[in-house]
């Protein structure tokens, strides 16, 4: 049984997360030195001033970040693919992302177990793209972080050698470098991501989709991206 799946994921919706990064930044600012070769105070405080600018910037930075980090971002779309049939996703619209993102995990792993108990697979095979990087584990911790049991034969620790997944990033790159899935897509003369609205899309821009209520896009775009990994898994490994 092979099931290919994708994550779209967002940053850190507790506010004590972006508050812990603002506690942070004004820790930060309260070391800002100016070199010892400025004299003149004015020079000084302009400096100082500059130098606390710059860290009050990478505050949102820092927390858009953490829809990279399964301890504190949440996952607001699955997509998968059971075999060779069309990508499904599993979306909910509203902005109670915690409650959402409860109700798609689980149901992510209710079709999982439903598929895997009709077929009777013994050597279920989890493809994606980065998905032994990032998206197998950023699963586990949410789930551990939300107390929702996962099916006993996800993959979470698979090593890239692992029959239990096909990891094509690693496949194509090798276990210790990278290669983004537009890239193989160009090599595969396939549409980039994206092309689903024949516009530049991608992760980054998630969230601000999400927060506009745009929710469709992001499984549209997710959907998309189920497709290209499976026909790219394809190829590598031969099979069309």
């Amino acid at each position: 049984m092979i099931i290919t799946f994708d994550i779209e994921t967002i940053p850190a919706q507790n506010p004590r997360v972006l508050e812990m990064f603002k506690l942070d930044a004004e820790r930060e600012k309260q070391f800002i030195k100016a070199p010892g070769n400025y004299k003149d105070e004015s020079k000084i405080l302009e400096y100082v001033s500059a130098k606390a600018a710059e860290i009050d910037s990478e505050v949102e930075e820092k927390w858009r970040k953490t829809s990279f980090d399964g301890g504190f971002g949440h996952i607001c779309c699955i997509g998968y693919a059971i075999g060779d049939s069309e990508p499904v996703t599993i979306a909910i619209p509203g902005q109670d992302h915690e409650f959402n993102e409860i109700r798609i995990i689980t149901m992510f792993y209710d079709v999982l177990r439903d598929s895997f108990n009709a077929s009777q697979s013994m050597n279920p095979v989890f493809v994606g793209h980065n998905i032994i990087g990032f998206d197998l584990r950023f699963l586990f911790q949410r789930s551990v972080v939300l107390g929702i049991t996962p099916p006993s034969f996800i993959p979470f620790d698979a090593k890239p050698w692992s029959d239990h997944v096909f990891d094509t990033m690693t496949k194509w790159a090798g276990a210790s470098n990278r290669v983004s899935l537009n890239k193989l897509c160009e090599v595969f003369n396939m549409p980039l991501k994206g092309a689903e609205f024949d516009e530049e899309f991608d992760g980054s821009m998630v969230w601000d989709a999400v927060k506009s209520g745009d929710i469709d896009k992001v499984a549209t775009y997710c959907a998309g991206d189920v497709y290209r990994t499976r026909e790219i898994y394809k190829r590598i490994a031969f099979l069309g």
